[in-house]
């Protein structure tokens, strides 16, 4: 796995701990400075905000993709 595709997968998790570096600072991200365990709701809401970052990438990826082949499969203007 690339840098970029971890950065892309782990968005949401970096999100939160800037958010809380940014309310608490260095104690903020200091080992055992969170206790409180995850609810579910929280964890498949970081799931939701991961999977709807990569359904964004797949559906460029696949525009890019059309728009390549749509240039390759035109007509040319010599078969004209």
């Amino acid at each position: 796995m690339t840098v970029a595709e971890a950065a892309r997968r782990h968005q949401t998790s970096v999100a939160k701990w800037r958010d809380q570096f940014l309310e608490s600072g260095k104690a903020g991200l200091a080992a055992g400075a969170s206790k409180r365990a995850w609810s579910r709701e929280e964890m498949l809401q970081e799931q939701i905000e991961d999977l709807k970052a990569a359904l964004g990438e797949a559906y460029v990826e696949l525009r890019v993709w059309k728009k390549s082949a749509e240039g390759r499969l035109a007509p040319s203007r010599a078969s004209r």
